[in-house]
């Protein structure tokens, strides 16, 4: 059997699942500790200093504008 991108996604907890277009990390920490290492490759990437219980909607709002201005280039 060959192994494809699509056979080695449905061995993934996530399968069935889009894979995530924006992933914020709160905390000050630049890392994604691994998280979601296979569906992250083409995600956009947002760090805040702000700590979780912190996070406010106003956070959020101003994420997804910065989010919608960015030229997605999935690799290319």
């Amino acid at each position: 059997t060959e192994i494809t991108e699509e056979l080695f996604s449905q061995y993934l907890w996530t399968k069935g699942e889009s894979d995530p277009d924006l992933i914020v990390r709160t905390s000050g920490e630049y890392r994604l500790s691994n998280f979601l290492t296979w569906q992250s490759a083409y995600s956009e990437l947002m760090f805040l200093e702000k700590n979780w219980p912190d996070f406010s909607e106003k956070d959020l709002d101003d994420i997804i504008e910065e989010f919608n201005n960015r030229q997605r280039r999935f690799g290319k």
